[in-house]
């Protein structure tokens, strides 16, 4: 990974980092003063709070994938260390597809008229649950190549004895 490429995913993720601390700060603030600029109703509360929780998880994920492109630019990525944080990735976003089913959870009882909004978000969540899935599968392959570059490791050490 080019140095251009590591500072530009960094700027990246700096910045989604201080958006999410923003809109959470805001949020809270709303909430704790009591200056709701809305009416202040159960489902906007609600749906505050569970957007907190859902910020929670994205700067989980943020932070994560900060770890392993540090890991990527020192060379390390391929090593046990790395399962850590790819299963707080995965963590992340199971716990970000729970947060848009409470969302969903939340929307549905004003959607009676038109249920097929709280059909497609539904099918939002199960689409997030299979970025999950992916991640999942993409650990597997990480855990292959950890075993591979041991066994590369200890093929070099066999044969620098031989020779």
């Amino acid at each position: 990974m080019g140095k251009l490429t590591v500072r530009a995913l960094r700027a990246v993720l700096a910045v989604m980092f201080t958006g999410t601390l923003f809109v959470q700060a805001s949020m809270l603030w709303v909430l704790v003063s009591g200056t709701d600029p809305e009416d202040g109703t159960l489902p906007l509360t609600a749906l505050r709070v569970i957007t907190l929780l859902g910020m929670v998880s994205v700067q989980v994920a943020l932070f994560c994938v900060w770890q392993l492109v540090t890991m990527v630019r020192r060379g390390t990525v391929f090593s046990h260390a790395a399962f850590r944080y790819v299963d707080g990735v995965i963590g992340a976003i199971v716990s970000a597809a729970l947060v848009w089913f409470a969302v969903t959870a939340v929307n549905a009882p004003g959607q009676r008229e038109d249920p097929g909004v709280t059909v497609i978000m539904g099918g939002i969540g199960v689409g997030i649950l299979g970025v999950a899935l992916i991640v999942l599968v993409l650990r597997m392959l990480l855990a292959q190549a950890v075993a591979r570059d041991g066994e590369a490791t200890r093929m070099r050490a066999e044969l620098d004895e031989v020779i």
